[in-house]
């Protein structure tokens, strides 16, 4: 009979034990878990432009969408063409457009915008003093360019191909 309940009180010490032990493995996680909320989180999602950034992604190379040919100009060269790719294009009398008509008197200094879009290349008037046109008509709005339209900016007359 002793040994019996020397047994019990054995295995009743051995339960106390294993549960305070349990005990003491969710606290710890509970305390990891608390300490990890109030620290700030780094996501592991990038967007797209992060991720090119970072060099995970290849960069797309910019495919012509099409090209502007001078027709006439008092700035630039009969025949001389400019590519149309997915970064937007501007031209006017400042040096800081992509295409700069200094000797174009008729020009604002930021006149038109070229931009290709999902559907199209579309020109845009930027605020130009004397107007942008297209086949003829000031623009109004932004405009998709159908393949032989021309724009005419200041004095300079462009032809847009495919």
């Amino acid at each position: 009979m002793l040994a019996s309940a020397q047994v019990e009180t054995t295995l009743l010490a051995l339960k106390l034990a294993f549960l305070v032990l349990l005990y003491l493995f969710i606290w710890r996680i509970v305390r990891s878990a608390a300490r990890d909320l109030r620290l700030p989180q780094e996501s592991m999602i990038l967007a797209p432009a992060q991720a090119a950034a970072a060099g995970l992604i290849a960069q797309p190379s910019a495919r012509e969408l099409g090209r502007l040919v001078v027709l006439a100009s008092p700035a630039l060269e009969a025949g001389e063409a400019y590519s149309l790719d997915s970064h937007p294009l501007t031209i006017g009398r400042g040096t800081n457009n992509d295409v700069a008509l200094p000797n174009d008197e008729y020009a604002s200094t930021r006149h038109v915008r070229f931009e290709a879009r999902r559907d199209g290349v579309y020109v845009e008037d930027i605020g130009s003093t004397n107007g942008t046109f297209v086949n003829g008509i000031r623009l109004t709005r932004d405009r998709r360019l159908t393949p032989g339209d021309v724009v005419r900016v200041g004095e300079t007359d462009l032809r847009f191909e495919p």
